[in-house]
Protein backbone atom coordinates (compact mmCIF):
# COMPACT_ATOMS: atom_id res chain seq x y z
CA UNK A 1 0.00 0.00 0.00
CA UNK A 2 1.01 3.74 -0.26
CA UNK A 3 2.82 5.65 2.40
CA UNK A 4 0.34 6.13 5.43
CA UNK A 5 -0.07 8.46 7.85
CA UNK A 6 -2.58 9.77 10.35
CA UNK A 7 -3.44 12.49 11.63
CA UNK A 8 -6.47 13.73 13.98
CA UNK A 9 -7.27 16.28 11.60
CA UNK A 10 -6.03 16.74 8.10
CA UNK A 11 -6.42 20.30 6.32
CA UNK A 12 -5.97 20.19 2.04
CA UNK A 13 -4.38 23.70 1.08
CA UNK A 14 -2.22 26.13 2.70
CA UNK A 15 -3.57 29.61 1.62
CA UNK A 16 -5.20 31.51 4.45
CA UNK A 17 -8.30 29.63 5.62
CA UNK A 18 -6.27 26.31 5.58
CA UNK A 19 -3.46 27.85 7.92
CA UNK A 20 -6.35 29.66 10.31
CA UNK A 21 -7.88 26.21 10.74
CA UNK A 22 -4.69 24.40 11.39
CA UNK A 23 -3.89 26.90 14.02
CA UNK A 24 -6.72 26.47 15.51
CA UNK A 25 -7.08 22.68 15.21
CA UNK A 26 -3.64 22.02 16.35
CA UNK A 27 -4.14 23.70 19.55
CA UNK A 28 -6.05 20.19 20.80
CA UNK A 29 -5.32 18.01 17.71
CA UNK A 30 -2.70 15.91 16.22
CA UNK A 31 -3.07 18.49 12.74
CA UNK A 32 -1.23 17.96 9.46
CA UNK A 33 -1.17 20.81 5.89
CA UNK A 34 -1.10 19.46 2.34
CA UNK A 35 -0.55 21.62 -0.30
CA UNK A 36 -0.54 21.61 -3.80
CA UNK A 37 2.08 24.97 -3.20
CA UNK A 38 4.64 26.30 -0.82
CA UNK A 39 1.75 27.75 1.83
CA UNK A 40 3.59 31.11 1.47
CA UNK A 41 2.69 31.28 -2.30
CA UNK A 42 -0.88 30.77 -1.74
CA UNK A 43 -3.58 32.79 -3.29
CA UNK A 44 -4.50 34.31 -0.41
CA UNK A 45 -1.56 36.39 -0.59
CA UNK A 46 -2.62 38.10 -3.87
CA UNK A 47 -5.29 40.13 -1.50
CA UNK A 48 -4.72 43.58 -1.80
CA UNK A 49 -7.28 45.87 -0.37
CA UNK A 50 -7.96 45.49 3.03
CA UNK A 51 -10.15 43.41 5.33
CA UNK A 52 -13.64 44.29 6.80
CA UNK A 53 -14.23 44.96 10.29
CA UNK A 54 -16.70 47.63 12.05
CA UNK A 55 -13.72 48.91 14.60
CA UNK A 56 -15.08 52.45 14.33
CA UNK A 57 -11.61 53.67 14.60
CA UNK A 58 -11.87 56.38 12.35
CA UNK A 59 -15.60 57.78 12.65
CA UNK A 60 -18.94 55.80 13.61
CA UNK A 61 -19.54 51.90 13.11
CA UNK A 62 -20.81 48.80 14.13
CA UNK A 63 -21.33 45.02 12.80
CA UNK A 64 -24.84 45.28 12.29
CA UNK A 65 -24.28 48.17 9.33
CA UNK A 66 -21.59 45.67 8.20
CA UNK A 67 -24.25 42.46 8.30
CA UNK A 68 -26.60 44.61 6.05
CA UNK A 69 -24.44 46.14 3.58
CA UNK A 70 -23.09 42.19 3.23
CA UNK A 71 -27.11 41.35 3.67
CA UNK A 72 -27.72 44.03 0.40
CA UNK A 73 -24.92 43.59 -1.35
CA UNK A 74 -25.13 39.59 -1.54
CA UNK A 75 -28.83 40.41 -3.42
CA UNK A 76 -30.76 39.02 -0.24
CA UNK A 77 -29.60 35.76 -1.25
CA UNK A 78 -27.18 35.18 1.79
CA UNK A 79 -27.99 33.67 4.55
CA UNK A 80 -28.83 36.15 7.47
CA UNK A 81 -27.63 34.11 10.64
CA UNK A 82 -23.91 32.92 9.04
CA UNK A 83 -23.61 36.85 7.83
CA UNK A 84 -24.52 38.07 11.35
CA UNK A 85 -22.14 35.50 12.91
CA UNK A 86 -19.23 36.29 10.23
CA UNK A 87 -19.91 40.06 10.95
CA UNK A 88 -19.55 40.57 14.65
CA UNK A 89 -16.78 37.76 14.68
CA UNK A 90 -14.78 40.17 12.40
CA UNK A 91 -13.87 42.82 15.12
CA UNK A 92 -12.46 39.91 17.56
CA UNK A 93 -10.70 38.28 14.19
CA UNK A 94 -8.65 41.24 13.35
CA UNK A 95 -7.90 42.32 16.79
CA UNK A 96 -6.23 38.38 16.77
CA UNK A 97 -4.25 39.08 13.39
CA UNK A 98 -2.97 42.30 15.05
CA UNK A 99 -2.24 40.53 18.30
CA UNK A 100 -0.65 37.50 16.04
CA UNK A 101 2.27 40.96 14.94
CA UNK A 102 0.37 41.58 11.57
CA UNK A 103 1.89 45.22 11.04
CA UNK A 104 -1.41 46.60 10.02
CA UNK A 105 -1.24 50.33 8.31
CA UNK A 106 -1.87 52.56 11.50
CA UNK A 107 -3.27 56.41 12.44
CA UNK A 108 -1.55 58.75 14.15
CA UNK A 109 -2.78 57.79 17.66
CA UNK A 110 -1.61 54.42 16.71
CA UNK A 111 -4.98 52.44 16.15
CA UNK A 112 -5.27 50.10 12.94
CA UNK A 113 -6.18 52.72 10.27
CA UNK A 114 -9.38 52.12 8.12
CA UNK A 115 -10.21 53.40 4.52
CA UNK A 116 -13.83 53.16 2.50
CA UNK A 117 -14.78 50.02 0.16
CA UNK A 118 -17.21 49.19 -2.21
CA UNK A 119 -20.26 48.75 -0.93
CA UNK A 120 -19.38 49.13 2.93
CA UNK A 121 -22.03 52.41 4.44
CA UNK A 122 -22.95 54.34 7.38
CA UNK A 123 -26.47 52.75 7.42
CA UNK A 124 -27.85 56.12 8.88
CA UNK A 125 -26.34 58.54 5.84
CA UNK A 126 -25.97 55.92 2.88
CA UNK A 127 -22.28 57.25 2.71
CA UNK A 128 -19.31 55.00 2.02
CA UNK A 129 -17.80 53.93 5.89
CA UNK A 130 -14.14 53.63 6.53
CA UNK A 131 -14.56 50.17 7.35
CA UNK A 132 -11.48 48.47 5.45
CA UNK A 133 -8.30 47.59 7.74
CA UNK A 134 -5.10 47.38 5.86
CA UNK A 135 -1.81 47.10 5.12
CA UNK A 136 -0.72 49.05 2.39
CA UNK A 137 -2.13 47.08 -0.58
CA UNK A 138 -0.69 43.84 1.11
CA UNK A 139 -2.65 42.84 3.27
CA UNK A 140 -3.50 39.00 2.22
CA UNK A 141 0.26 38.79 1.83
CA UNK A 142 0.84 39.77 5.50
CA UNK A 143 -2.19 37.59 6.88
CA UNK A 144 -0.57 34.83 4.48
CA UNK A 145 2.73 35.08 6.44
CA UNK A 146 1.19 35.84 10.05
CA UNK A 147 -0.29 32.95 9.74
CA UNK A 148 2.18 30.79 8.49
CA UNK A 149 4.45 31.74 11.36
CA UNK A 150 1.92 31.05 13.67
CA UNK A 151 1.55 27.53 12.49
CA UNK A 152 5.59 26.98 12.23
CA UNK A 153 5.07 27.84 16.18
CA UNK A 154 2.38 24.98 16.88
CA UNK A 155 5.07 22.62 15.62
CA UNK A 156 1.83 21.97 12.26
CA UNK A 157 3.37 19.38 9.85
CA UNK A 158 3.58 20.81 6.61
CA UNK A 159 3.60 18.14 3.20
CA UNK A 160 4.32 20.77 0.56
CA UNK A 161 3.99 19.98 -2.97
CA UNK A 162 1.69 17.19 -2.46
CA UNK A 163 -1.62 17.03 -4.70
CA UNK A 164 -4.73 16.06 -2.90
CA UNK A 165 -7.02 13.80 -5.61
CA UNK A 166 -9.51 12.16 -3.58
CA UNK A 167 -11.61 12.61 -0.32
CA UNK A 168 -11.78 9.10 1.62
CA UNK A 169 -15.56 8.67 2.82
CA UNK A 170 -16.57 5.60 4.81
CA UNK A 171 -20.01 4.55 6.18
CA UNK A 172 -20.96 8.16 5.59
CA UNK A 173 -18.21 9.75 7.08
CA UNK A 174 -14.66 11.34 6.25
CA UNK A 175 -11.77 9.07 6.83
CA UNK A 176 -9.11 10.94 4.85
CA UNK A 177 -7.67 12.06 1.65
CA UNK A 178 -5.22 10.56 -0.84
CA UNK A 179 -2.16 12.56 -2.10
CA UNK A 180 0.50 12.53 -4.78
CA UNK A 181 3.91 13.68 -3.61
CA UNK A 182 5.07 15.86 -6.74
CA UNK A 183 8.70 15.31 -6.21
CA UNK A 184 8.63 11.63 -6.56
CA UNK A 185 5.17 10.57 -8.10
CA UNK A 186 4.67 8.22 -5.16
CA UNK A 187 0.97 7.65 -3.38
CA UNK A 188 0.34 8.90 0.28
CA UNK A 189 -2.81 7.96 2.08
CA UNK A 190 -3.60 10.69 4.67
CA UNK A 191 -5.99 8.60 7.44
CA UNK A 192 -7.52 11.04 9.96
CA UNK A 193 -10.61 11.74 12.02
CA UNK A 194 -11.40 15.08 10.20
CA UNK A 195 -10.91 16.46 6.39
CA UNK A 196 -10.73 20.36 5.87
CA UNK A 197 -11.11 21.40 2.42
CA UNK A 198 -9.46 24.82 1.65
CA UNK A 199 -8.09 24.96 -1.31
CA UNK A 200 -9.35 27.99 -2.89
CA UNK A 201 -11.75 29.10 -5.88
CA UNK A 202 -11.71 28.00 -9.47
CA UNK A 203 -11.41 31.34 -11.59
CA UNK A 204 -9.12 29.71 -13.86
CA UNK A 205 -11.71 28.37 -16.36
CA UNK A 206 -12.27 31.72 -17.43
CA UNK A 207 -9.99 33.61 -20.13
CA UNK A 208 -9.15 36.57 -18.23
CA UNK A 209 -9.06 36.05 -14.89
CA UNK A 210 -7.15 37.72 -11.71
CA UNK A 211 -7.33 34.11 -10.07
CA UNK A 212 -3.67 32.24 -9.65
CA UNK A 213 -2.71 29.51 -11.74
CA UNK A 214 -3.22 27.34 -9.09
CA UNK A 215 -6.88 28.12 -8.53
CA UNK A 216 -8.28 24.72 -10.69
CA UNK A 217 -10.96 24.17 -9.00
CA UNK A 218 -9.93 21.13 -7.15
CA UNK A 219 -11.04 20.65 -3.68
CA UNK A 220 -14.89 21.03 -5.16
CA UNK A 221 -14.35 18.77 -8.16
CA UNK A 222 -12.55 15.85 -5.48
CA UNK A 223 -15.86 16.12 -3.65
CA UNK A 224 -18.36 16.51 -6.30
CA UNK A 225 -17.07 13.19 -8.08
CA UNK A 226 -17.75 11.84 -4.19
CA UNK A 227 -21.19 12.27 -4.40
CA UNK A 228 -21.41 15.95 -2.76
CA UNK A 229 -23.39 18.83 -4.22
CA UNK A 230 -21.63 21.92 -5.06
CA UNK A 231 -23.87 25.40 -4.09
CA UNK A 232 -24.81 28.33 -5.88
CA UNK A 233 -21.79 27.46 -8.63
CA UNK A 234 -23.87 30.31 -11.44
CA UNK A 235 -22.17 33.00 -8.59
CA UNK A 236 -19.01 33.71 -9.88
CA UNK A 237 -18.34 37.56 -9.20
CA UNK A 238 -16.34 39.50 -12.07
CA UNK A 239 -14.11 42.22 -10.34
CA UNK A 240 -14.28 45.51 -12.48
CA UNK A 241 -10.98 46.71 -12.32
CA UNK A 242 -8.12 44.08 -13.67
CA UNK A 243 -5.63 45.34 -16.30
CA UNK A 244 -6.61 45.58 -19.34
CA UNK A 245 -5.51 42.08 -21.08
CA UNK A 246 -4.06 40.72 -18.26
CA UNK A 247 -6.71 40.45 -15.59
CA UNK A 248 -3.97 41.18 -13.10
CA UNK A 249 -6.15 42.83 -9.99
CA UNK A 250 -6.40 46.35 -9.06
CA UNK A 251 -7.62 46.39 -5.73
CA UNK A 252 -10.86 48.36 -5.01
CA UNK A 253 -8.74 50.32 -2.60
CA UNK A 254 -7.58 52.78 -5.46
CA UNK A 255 -11.01 53.51 -5.48
CA UNK A 256 -11.41 53.65 -1.84
CA UNK A 257 -8.73 55.95 -2.12
CA UNK A 258 -10.65 58.68 -4.36
CA UNK A 259 -10.05 56.35 -7.64
CA UNK A 260 -12.36 57.44 -10.25
CA UNK A 261 -13.74 55.31 -13.21
CA UNK A 262 -13.95 57.18 -17.06
CA UNK A 263 -15.58 55.78 -20.47
CA UNK A 264 -14.17 57.36 -23.46
CA UNK A 265 -16.32 60.09 -23.47
CA UNK A 266 -14.30 61.24 -20.49
CA UNK A 267 -17.71 60.97 -18.27
CA UNK A 268 -17.58 59.68 -14.81
CA UNK A 269 -20.16 57.31 -15.94
CA UNK A 270 -20.87 55.21 -12.54
CA UNK A 271 -22.46 58.68 -11.55
CA UNK A 272 -25.53 57.17 -14.38
CA UNK A 273 -25.52 53.75 -12.45
CA UNK A 274 -25.21 54.55 -8.43
CA UNK A 275 -25.93 58.17 -8.51
CA UNK A 276 -25.14 58.16 -3.95
CA UNK A 277 -21.94 55.84 -4.44
CA UNK A 278 -20.77 56.37 -7.45
CA UNK A 279 -17.53 54.98 -8.32
CA UNK A 280 -17.96 52.52 -4.67
CA UNK A 281 -20.98 50.52 -5.39
CA UNK A 282 -20.70 47.26 -4.98
CA UNK A 283 -18.55 45.14 -8.00
CA UNK A 284 -21.50 43.16 -9.64
CA UNK A 285 -23.30 46.75 -10.40
CA UNK A 286 -19.94 48.10 -11.59
CA UNK A 287 -18.96 45.47 -13.51
CA UNK A 288 -22.58 45.35 -15.10
CA UNK A 289 -22.51 48.95 -15.75
CA UNK A 290 -19.14 48.77 -17.77
CA UNK A 291 -20.93 46.17 -19.67
CA UNK A 292 -23.52 48.59 -20.33
CA UNK A 293 -21.17 50.99 -21.39
CA UNK A 294 -19.73 48.57 -24.18
CA UNK A 295 -22.82 47.99 -25.68
CA UNK A 296 -23.51 51.52 -25.89
CA UNK A 297 -20.29 51.96 -27.44
CA UNK A 298 -18.40 53.87 -24.66
CA UNK A 299 -15.51 51.63 -23.81
CA UNK A 300 -12.09 53.26 -24.62
CA UNK A 301 -11.38 52.35 -28.71
CA UNK A 302 -13.87 49.92 -28.93
CA UNK A 303 -11.75 47.65 -27.05
CA UNK A 304 -13.62 46.73 -23.59
CA UNK A 305 -11.66 48.36 -21.05
CA UNK A 306 -12.49 51.81 -19.50
CA UNK A 307 -9.97 54.14 -17.26
CA UNK A 308 -9.60 54.19 -13.63
CA UNK A 309 -7.83 57.50 -12.81
CA UNK A 310 -5.97 58.06 -9.22
CA UNK A 311 -3.64 61.19 -10.41
CA UNK A 312 -3.75 63.60 -7.57
CA UNK A 313 -5.50 66.06 -9.96
CA UNK A 314 -8.52 64.09 -10.63
CA UNK A 315 -8.63 62.98 -7.03
CA UNK A 316 -8.82 66.09 -5.74
CA UNK A 317 -11.19 67.53 -8.25
CA UNK A 318 -13.77 65.09 -7.28
CA UNK A 319 -12.91 64.98 -3.85
CA UNK A 320 -13.93 68.78 -3.97
CA UNK A 321 -17.37 67.84 -5.94
CA UNK A 322 -18.26 65.22 -4.13
CA UNK A 323 -17.79 67.16 -1.00
CA UNK A 324 -15.31 64.36 0.50
CA UNK A 325 -13.47 65.48 3.59
CA UNK A 326 -10.71 63.89 5.95
CA UNK A 327 -11.99 62.25 9.32
CA UNK A 328 -11.38 65.82 10.78
CA UNK A 329 -13.60 67.87 8.67
CA UNK A 330 -10.89 69.28 6.53
CA UNK A 331 -11.19 69.04 2.46
CA UNK A 332 -9.79 65.62 1.51
CA UNK A 333 -6.43 66.30 -0.69
CA UNK A 334 -3.79 63.82 -1.59
CA UNK A 335 -0.27 63.77 -3.04
CA UNK A 336 1.32 61.47 -5.45
CA UNK A 337 4.04 60.63 -3.08
CA UNK A 338 0.78 59.49 -0.62
CA UNK A 339 -1.08 57.68 -3.17
CA UNK A 340 2.77 55.80 -3.72
CA UNK A 341 2.41 54.93 -0.02
CA UNK A 342 -1.23 53.81 0.01
CA UNK A 343 -0.71 51.53 -3.19
CA UNK A 344 2.98 50.69 -3.73
CA UNK A 345 2.86 47.35 -4.95
CA UNK A 346 -0.34 48.34 -7.57
CA UNK A 347 1.66 51.49 -8.85
CA UNK A 348 4.48 48.61 -9.41
CA UNK A 349 2.36 46.12 -11.43
CA UNK A 350 1.21 49.08 -13.83
CA UNK A 351 4.45 50.32 -14.58
CA UNK A 352 5.35 46.40 -14.81
CA UNK A 353 2.91 45.01 -17.31
CA UNK A 354 1.79 48.41 -18.81
CA UNK A 355 4.20 50.94 -18.39
CA UNK A 356 1.65 53.56 -16.73
CA UNK A 357 2.66 55.36 -13.49
CA UNK A 358 -0.66 55.81 -11.96
CA UNK A 359 0.32 58.91 -10.39
CA UNK A 360 0.29 60.76 -13.71
CA UNK A 361 -2.26 58.41 -15.95
CA UNK A 362 -4.74 56.74 -16.17
CA UNK A 363 -4.91 52.78 -15.47
CA UNK A 364 -6.83 50.91 -18.23
CA UNK A 365 -8.97 48.12 -16.50
CA UNK A 366 -11.80 45.52 -17.60
CA UNK A 367 -13.85 43.44 -15.52
CA UNK A 368 -11.89 40.05 -14.67
CA UNK A 369 -13.17 36.96 -13.33
CA UNK A 370 -12.54 37.01 -9.50
CA UNK A 371 -14.22 35.46 -6.83
CA UNK A 372 -16.48 32.20 -6.43
CA UNK A 373 -19.37 32.46 -4.76
CA UNK A 374 -20.88 29.43 -4.72
CA UNK A 375 -18.90 25.91 -3.60
CA UNK A 376 -19.09 22.88 -0.74
CA UNK A 377 -21.97 23.82 1.04
CA UNK A 378 -21.67 24.34 5.06
CA UNK A 379 -22.62 25.76 8.37
CA UNK A 380 -21.16 28.06 9.89
CA UNK A 381 -18.73 25.73 11.90
CA UNK A 382 -17.63 24.50 8.34
CA UNK A 383 -18.75 21.21 8.47
CA UNK A 384 -19.72 20.01 4.96
CA UNK A 385 -24.08 19.45 4.46
CA UNK A 386 -25.05 17.25 1.89
CA UNK A 387 -28.58 18.37 0.80
CA UNK A 388 -31.82 20.37 1.04
CA UNK A 389 -32.22 19.81 4.41
CA UNK A 390 -28.33 20.91 5.29
CA UNK A 391 -27.32 16.81 7.06
CA UNK A 392 -23.86 17.13 7.68
CA UNK A 393 -21.57 14.99 7.10
CA UNK A 394 -19.25 14.41 10.02
CA UNK A 395 -15.59 14.85 10.20
CA UNK A 396 -15.86 16.75 6.56
CA UNK A 397 -15.10 20.44 6.89
CA UNK A 398 -14.64 22.85 3.97
CA UNK A 399 -13.37 26.47 4.36
CA UNK A 400 -12.62 29.91 2.35
CA UNK A 401 -13.60 30.41 -1.05
CA UNK A 402 -13.98 26.53 -1.72
CA UNK A 403 -16.95 26.81 0.85
CA UNK A 404 -20.09 28.01 0.59
CA UNK A 405 -21.72 28.98 3.96
CA UNK A 406 -23.25 31.23 2.03
CA UNK A 407 -22.95 34.88 3.53
CA UNK A 408 -21.55 36.01 -0.13
CA UNK A 409 -25.14 35.23 -1.92
CA UNK A 410 -25.01 36.48 -5.27
CA UNK A 411 -21.96 38.78 -5.27
CA UNK A 412 -19.39 39.58 -2.59
CA UNK A 413 -18.47 42.84 -1.11
CA UNK A 414 -15.35 43.94 -1.38
CA UNK A 415 -12.89 43.11 2.05
CA UNK A 416 -15.29 40.24 2.92
CA UNK A 417 -13.01 37.17 1.81
CA UNK A 418 -10.41 37.68 4.02
CA UNK A 419 -13.48 38.08 6.55
CA UNK A 420 -14.43 35.00 5.50
CA UNK A 421 -11.31 32.35 5.68
CA UNK A 422 -10.16 34.04 8.74
CA UNK A 423 -13.71 33.85 10.55
CA UNK A 424 -14.81 30.41 9.57
CA UNK A 425 -11.27 28.88 8.92
CA UNK A 426 -10.90 29.58 12.71
CA UNK A 427 -14.30 28.26 13.04
CA UNK A 428 -13.66 24.87 11.19
CA UNK A 429 -10.40 24.43 12.96
CA UNK A 430 -12.15 24.49 16.53
CA UNK A 431 -14.65 22.25 15.41
CA UNK A 432 -12.49 19.70 13.90
CA UNK A 433 -10.43 18.99 16.62
CA UNK A 434 -12.96 18.70 18.95
CA UNK A 435 -14.70 16.65 16.65
CA UNK A 436 -11.39 14.50 16.20
CA UNK A 437 -11.51 14.22 20.19
CA UNK A 438 -14.60 12.65 20.68
CA UNK A 439 -14.59 9.99 17.60
CA UNK A 440 -12.74 7.31 17.12
CA UNK A 441 -10.07 7.05 14.01
CA UNK A 442 -12.21 6.02 10.82
CA UNK A 443 -11.58 2.46 8.83
CA UNK A 444 -9.93 3.00 5.53
CA UNK A 445 -11.33 1.53 2.44
CA UNK A 446 -9.54 -2.06 1.54
CA UNK A 447 -8.04 -0.02 -1.75
CA UNK A 448 -8.20 3.58 -0.68
CA UNK A 449 -5.75 4.41 -3.27
CA UNK A 450 -7.86 2.65 -6.22
CA UNK A 451 -10.18 5.93 -7.85
CA UNK A 452 -7.27 8.00 -7.78
CA UNK A 453 -5.01 5.41 -9.55
CA UNK A 454 -8.27 5.14 -11.88
CA UNK A 455 -8.00 8.68 -13.12
CA UNK A 456 -4.20 8.32 -13.15
CA UNK A 457 -4.49 5.26 -15.57
CA UNK A 458 -7.12 6.85 -17.28
CA UNK A 459 -4.88 9.85 -18.39
CA UNK A 460 -1.98 7.40 -19.56
CA UNK A 461 -4.68 5.18 -21.67
CA UNK A 462 -6.10 7.54 -23.87
CA UNK A 463 -5.41 7.59 -27.27
CA UNK A 464 -3.44 10.92 -27.60
CA UNK A 465 -5.66 12.47 -29.80
CA UNK A 466 -6.51 15.70 -27.91
CA UNK A 467 -3.88 18.50 -26.33
CA UNK A 468 -4.37 19.74 -22.61
CA UNK A 469 -3.65 23.36 -23.81
CA UNK A 470 -6.19 23.72 -26.56
CA UNK A 471 -8.89 22.25 -24.57
CA UNK A 472 -8.46 24.57 -21.79
CA UNK A 473 -8.03 27.51 -24.28
CA UNK A 474 -11.37 26.76 -25.80
CA UNK A 475 -13.00 26.58 -22.37
CA UNK A 476 -11.86 29.75 -21.20
CA UNK A 477 -13.12 31.46 -24.22
CA UNK A 478 -16.39 29.91 -24.17
CA UNK A 479 -17.08 30.13 -20.52
CA UNK A 480 -15.80 34.40 -20.95
CA UNK A 481 -17.87 35.09 -23.50
CA UNK A 482 -21.11 33.15 -22.71
CA UNK A 483 -21.15 32.44 -18.99
CA UNK A 484 -19.32 36.63 -17.79
CA UNK A 485 -20.58 39.16 -16.80
CA UNK A 486 -23.62 39.13 -18.81
CA UNK A 487 -25.23 35.79 -19.94
CA UNK A 488 -28.82 34.72 -22.24
CA UNK A 489 -30.92 31.50 -22.61
CA UNK A 490 -29.19 30.80 -26.17
CA UNK A 491 -25.37 31.38 -24.77
CA UNK A 492 -25.59 29.43 -21.84
CA UNK A 493 -27.02 26.62 -23.85
CA UNK A 494 -24.04 27.22 -26.18
CA UNK A 495 -21.62 26.72 -23.16
CA UNK A 496 -22.99 23.68 -21.71
CA UNK A 497 -23.30 22.35 -25.32
CA UNK A 498 -19.45 23.09 -25.68
CA UNK A 499 -18.27 22.24 -22.41
CA UNK A 500 -20.21 18.19 -22.87
CA UNK A 501 -18.05 18.28 -25.87
CA UNK A 502 -15.01 19.10 -24.45
CA UNK A 503 -15.05 16.70 -21.62
CA UNK A 504 -15.72 14.35 -24.47
CA UNK A 505 -12.87 15.32 -26.05
CA UNK A 506 -10.86 15.17 -22.74
CA UNK A 507 -11.47 11.40 -22.53
CA UNK A 508 -8.76 11.39 -25.33
CA UNK A 509 -6.12 13.60 -23.34
CA UNK A 510 -2.66 11.27 -23.26
CA UNK A 511 -0.34 12.03 -20.88
CA UNK A 512 3.07 11.29 -22.71
CA UNK A 513 5.26 12.61 -19.86
CA UNK A 514 6.03 8.74 -18.06
CA UNK A 515 8.13 10.30 -15.34
CA UNK A 516 6.97 10.10 -11.84
CA UNK A 517 9.60 13.46 -10.28
CA UNK A 518 7.25 16.34 -10.47
CA UNK A 519 5.08 15.14 -13.37
CA UNK A 520 3.39 18.72 -14.17
CA UNK A 521 1.79 17.53 -17.17
CA UNK A 522 0.19 14.51 -15.44
CA UNK A 523 -1.19 17.26 -12.63
CA UNK A 524 -2.00 19.77 -15.50
CA UNK A 525 -3.91 17.23 -17.21
CA UNK A 526 -6.18 16.32 -14.25
CA UNK A 527 -6.33 20.06 -13.10
CA UNK A 528 -8.33 20.51 -16.95
CA UNK A 529 -10.38 17.33 -15.83
CA UNK A 530 -11.61 19.44 -12.39
CA UNK A 531 -12.16 22.80 -14.52
CA UNK A 532 -14.35 20.68 -17.10
CA UNK A 533 -16.56 19.61 -14.15
CA UNK A 534 -16.82 22.52 -13.18
CA UNK A 535 -17.58 24.40 -16.09
CA UNK A 536 -20.33 22.08 -16.77
CA UNK A 537 -21.79 22.72 -12.99
CA UNK A 538 -21.48 26.48 -13.49
CA UNK A 539 -23.27 26.67 -16.96
CA UNK A 540 -26.36 24.29 -16.11
CA UNK A 541 -26.67 26.17 -12.85
CA UNK A 542 -26.68 29.36 -14.62
CA UNK A 543 -28.75 28.19 -17.16
CA UNK A 544 -31.94 26.88 -14.67
CA UNK A 545 -31.93 30.30 -12.73
CA UNK A 546 -34.16 32.32 -14.91
CA UNK A 547 -33.68 36.05 -13.36
CA UNK A 548 -30.82 38.29 -12.89
CA UNK A 549 -29.72 38.60 -9.25
CA UNK A 550 -26.24 40.05 -7.74
CA UNK A 551 -23.25 38.46 -9.99
CA UNK A 552 -25.42 36.38 -12.37
CA UNK A 553 -26.89 38.73 -14.74
CA UNK A 554 -28.98 37.42 -17.49
CA UNK A 555 -29.95 39.71 -20.43
CA UNK A 556 -33.07 37.89 -21.32
CA UNK A 557 -34.09 37.53 -17.55
CA UNK A 558 -33.47 41.01 -16.47
CA UNK A 559 -35.50 41.25 -13.29
CA UNK A 560 -34.59 39.67 -9.72
CA UNK A 561 -37.88 37.36 -9.45
CA UNK A 562 -37.87 36.82 -5.51
CA UNK A 563 -41.15 35.25 -5.31
CA UNK A 564 -39.30 32.01 -7.69
CA UNK A 565 -35.74 32.36 -7.30
CA UNK A 566 -34.72 33.29 -3.38
CA UNK A 567 -33.31 29.92 -2.89
CA UNK A 568 -30.05 28.38 -3.32
CA UNK A 569 -29.37 26.25 -6.23
CA UNK A 570 -27.14 22.67 -5.31
CA UNK A 571 -26.13 20.70 -7.87
CA UNK A 572 -24.97 17.02 -7.88
CA UNK A 573 -22.59 15.48 -10.29
CA UNK A 574 -23.24 11.83 -12.05
CA UNK A 575 -21.04 11.10 -14.39
CA UNK A 576 -21.82 13.48 -17.61
CA UNK A 577 -24.90 14.38 -16.01
CA UNK A 578 -25.74 17.21 -13.50
CA UNK A 579 -28.81 16.88 -11.03
CA UNK A 580 -30.14 20.43 -9.47
CA UNK A 581 -31.92 20.53 -6.15
CA UNK A 582 -32.82 23.85 -4.76
CA UNK A 583 -33.15 25.08 -0.21
CA UNK A 584 -34.32 28.28 0.84
CA UNK A 585 -32.05 31.08 1.93
CA UNK A 586 -32.14 31.61 5.74
CA UNK A 587 -33.98 34.91 6.76
CA UNK A 588 -33.49 36.53 10.05
CA UNK A 589 -33.94 40.27 10.16
CA UNK A 590 -33.58 41.84 6.48
CA UNK A 591 -36.81 41.16 4.16
CA UNK A 592 -35.56 41.46 0.35
CA UNK A 593 -36.20 44.82 -1.29
CA UNK A 594 -34.75 46.60 -4.53
CA UNK A 595 -31.24 47.14 -4.22
CA UNK A 596 -29.78 50.88 -4.43
CA UNK A 597 -27.33 52.68 -4.43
Amino acid sequence: MANVHEFDVVVVGGGGAGLMAAMNASKTARTAVISKLYPVRSHTGAAQGGIGAALGNIEEDNPDWHTFDTVKGSDYLGDQDAIEFMCREAVDAVYDLEHMGLPFTRNPDGRIAQRPFGGHTNNVTGKPVRRSCYAADRTGHMILQTLYQQCIKNNILFYDEFQVMDVLIVDGKAAGVVAVELATGELHVFHSKAVIIATGGHGRIWEITSNAYAYTGDGCAVVARRGIPLEDMEFFQFHPTGIFKLGILITEAVRGEGGILFNAKGERFMEKYAPRIKDLASRDVISRSMYLETRAGNDVNKQRFFYLDVTPEIVNKYAEIDGRTRPDGTPYRVTAEEIMSKIPDIADFCLTYLGVDPTRQPIPVQPTAHYAMGGIPTNKFGQVVIDEQNTVLPGLYAAGEVACVSVHGANRLGTNSLVDLVVFGKHSGLHAAEYALGADMPSLPDDPTGFMREQIDRLRAASGSENVATLARELKVEMFDNVGVFRTQAGLEQAVVKVQELRERFKQVKVTDTGKVFNMEMMQAWELGNMLDLALITAQSALARTESRGAHARDDYPARDDANWLKHTLAWMNGDEISLGYKPVVITQYAPKERTY
